[in-house]
């Protein structure tokens, strides 16, 4: 897609991060937008944000929807479709994504499949309620956001991170399934798939609050209490107290974001060039970059990192 100026792009977890950027951007190049999130402050402000960055006469829409409830997705379409007085959609970017569930053998199930409903069911249920609209665009492109973690299943030594990575190695390999779909049965359409490092995002407040998590500000000290064996796993002091771990856990989250080696105005500026450039493949970042070298190297040793555990069975 050589330019988005005048077309009608989707774009799912709007809210914050690289959703809101690529709202922004979009909109700045004369594309409409329809930007949906589950905070409707976060969205509400990115439509706002948007709508100063655009031309005169570009529509930008912010929506609320839980993308991993396809109920919500169809009221979502409709709503899209009244606001733009449209008949198809040009761009759906599969953006939005919480991380949890990072042990399979210790967290809750809840939490497991909830990460997993948002960041894999949710693309599934956009991808297909929007796709028939896609279809009807003269040049119709889908773009879903993987992860490293979705050809590298884990965050290092000590730290899996099963549902996140399970759902992003699904979206990757969803997304490359379509690309011979869409040559032999929608040429006019194509696929790209996204696949970000380390981005500074508030993907790690964002998923407290998508996962029912209360603020650290308002947890109880057993609640607190719970978070000290993972927050000692990334290196805080075990011996903290109940108001030090409140203030770890707000640390953290702000850290991811305000440390990050790539912000999220880059990211979303990279993934746009990179379509506009026709590429399918889209690695963000230096460390996305290194990492993919690294496991295509030796597949097989992927996993054997400096003071990683090794357990019998793993040669």
């Amino acid at each position: 897609m050589d330019s988005f100026k005048d077309k009608l792009a989707v774009v799912t977890g709007g809210g914050s991060g690289m959703g809101r950027e690529l709202t922004v951007q979009l909109a700045r190049e004369g594309c409409a937008v329809a930007a949906c999130d589950l905070n409707e402050d976060n969205v509400e402000e990115t439509a706002r944000l948007a709508r100063a960055a655009a031309p005169a006469g570009v529509e930008v829409s912010a929506h609320v929807c839980d993308v991993a409830d396809e109920a919500q997705v169809v009221r979502f379409r409709d709503e899209v479709l009244g606001r733009h007085a449209a008949d198809h959609v040009d761009v759906l970017f599969n953006n939005a994504g919480i991380g949890g569930g990072g042990s399979f053998v210790n967290d809750r199930r809840e939490t497991w499949e909830r990460t997993f409903a948002v960041d894999w069911w949710g693309v599934y249920h956009c991808t297909r309620v929007f796709l028939p609209l896609i279809l009807e665009s003269t040049e119709g492109l889908l773009v879903n956001t993987s992860s490293v973690n979705g050809f590298w299943a884990s965050l290092g030594p000590g730290m899996p991170n099963t549902a996140y990575s399970t759902a992003k190695f699904a979206v990757k390999g969803f997304s490359e399934a379509l690309i011979e779909d869409f040559r032999v049965n929608a040429p006019h359409v194509k696929v790209a798939v996204v696949m970000p490092g380390h981005i500074g995002t508030d993907i790690v407040m964002n998923s407290r609050r998508a996962l029912g998590e209360p603020d650290p500000e308002a947890m109880s000290d057993e609640e607190l209490e719970a978070w000290r064996p993972a927050l000692a796993r990334v290196g805080a002091t075990v011996d903290a107290s109940t108001d030090d771990l409140r203030h770890l856990l707000t640390k953290v989250g702000e850290d991811f974001r305000n440390n990050a080696p790539l912000g999220a105005a880059e990211a979303a500026g990279i993934i746009l060039d990179a379509l506009r450039a026709g590429e399918w493949r889209i690695l963000v970042g230096e460390d996305a970059e290194a990492i993919d070298r690294w496991v295509r190297r030796d597949p097989g040793r992927a996993y054997d990192l400096p003071g990683a555990t090794r357990r019998a069975g793993d040669g």
